[in-house]
């Protein structure tokens, strides 16, 4: 154990956050995800009992949103219902990232067969236990640092 660092970030997930790069994205899937077929060339961190809510606590207590785009968070839209709706377990989620927010920022809905291609892209996968159906998010990471100086 270290001191100050949640302990729902398995060893597997810390290195994955390390790795990452500026801009790389990480999704947090529910437990319905289809992550295996997504993962073939990416790692799949597994997450088996922690909670959509509690596994994002964890990861965004490190991980830096990327600052610089409109949408530092996507989600996947519930299939059909109208646009912008979010389910109870969604608006938990945001409510916890968006006070990291930059101003204009806002989360993204996305369709469920759009956040398949986009996790195709995605640096890694971390399968929860969430059993919240469209239970889905993908963070992507910022940097650490001051502005550049003038």
């Amino acid at each position: 154990m270290l001191k100050g660092i949640d302990p729902v970030l398995t060893p597997e997930l810390l290195k994955v956050l390390m790795e990452m790069g500026h801009d790389d994205a990480i999704v947090l899937a529910d437990a319905n995800f289809t992550a295996v077929r997504y993962t073939k060339d990416k790692p799949l961190i597994r997450l088996p009992g922690i909670s959509m809510a509690r596994a994002v606590a964890a990861v965004s207590s490190l991980l830096p949103l990327v600052a610089d785009e409109i949408h530092p968070v996507g989600y996947m839209h519930v299939s059909n219902q109208p646009a912008g709706y979010r389910s109870a377990l969604q608006r938990e989620v945001l409510s916890q990232l968006e006070p990291s927010f930059r101003q204009g920022q806002s989360a993204e809905a996305i369709e469920r067969y759009a956040f398949y291609e986009r996790t195709m892209g995605a640096f890694a996968v971390v399968l929860t236990g969430e059993q919240q159906p469209f239970g889905n998010f993908l963070l992507r990471k910022g940097v650490i640092g001051e502005n550049l100086r003038p």
